[in-house]
């Protein structure tokens, strides 16, 4: 036994089309008030400073580094050190400074590999690997100068 087709007359289609268009607008609605609710509720969180913490203390150290490096190796010679133990000093100790002022920051600021080489009679060579991370980012960057001293 077969049943018959019926077909669908203009008012069964048009409630269908209604019904869907209606729930198109309903979840358009929907996501909408989602994407305002989920701006709204990040608009009472505090700013996190140390989200670009890493990028902004990279560019800081890099360009501090041979400056106070310099200073400090001067300082040395000047008391009385040859000019590669007085690099060598110098630059820990500007990597025991940073690891601290790291610390103050929540920042973890590191040299590894650091390496101080005598090229001439008045210029010391110093590298190594600047490493700097917070809880979320890491970053590592070379890091080369030179240091002429009197």
């Amino acid at each position: 036994m077969m049943l018959p087709v019926s077909n669908p007359s203009h008012e069964d289609r048009d409630a269908g089309q209604m019904l869907l268009a209606t729930g198109v607008v309903l979840l358009m609605s929907l996501l909408s008030m989602a994407i305002f609710g989920v701006k709204v509720a990040g608009l009472t969180m505090p700013h996190n400073t140390a989200s670009d913490g890493v990028i902004v203390t990279s560019l800081e150290v890099v360009e501090g580094i041979p400056e106070l490096t310099e200073a400090r190796t001067q300082l040395w010679i000047n008391g009385g050190l040859d000019a590669l133990e007085a690099g060598e000093i110098a630059f820990q100790s500007v990597h025991d400074d940073m690891l601290y002022h790291g610390e103050l920051r929540g920042i973890e600021i590191k040299l590894i590999d650091i390496q101080v080489n005598e090229t001439s009679m008045t210029t010391l060579h110093f590298s190594g690997e600047l490493g700097i991370s917070d809880g979320s980012a890491m970053l590592t960057v070379p890091i080369s100068f030179e240091v002429t001293h009197a």
